[in-house]
């Protein structure tokens, strides 16, 4: 479908918000689970120039790796909302 991808850490209240919105929108998406440790997240680091999660990435849509969950929601609903 859109190759959507997210990386996210267990139990994190803000990926979880961002998920909940991807099932709310009926998307599929990969998701990467990552380190608790910050300075163990280089693939984090190297998407999105940061080490926090969430971030998302969507190919089809040139995003690269959009991080803070407010700003993936918005996009999600402004992206693929109807």
């Amino acid at each position: 479908m859109s190759g959507l991808e997210l990386y996210v850490q267990p139990g994190c209240p803000y990926c979880q918000k961002v998920e909940q919105k991807l099932d709310e929108l009926g998307l599929d998406y990969e998701r990467h689970t990552v380190s608790r440790i910050r300075f163990r997240r280089s693939e984090v680091q190297e998407i999105s120039g940061q080490k926090g999660v969430p971030v998302l990435v969507d190919p089809e849509h040139g995003i690269e790796g959009m991080a803070e969950s407010d700003d993936i929601v918005d996009y999600l609903e402004r992206t693929y909302g109807e």
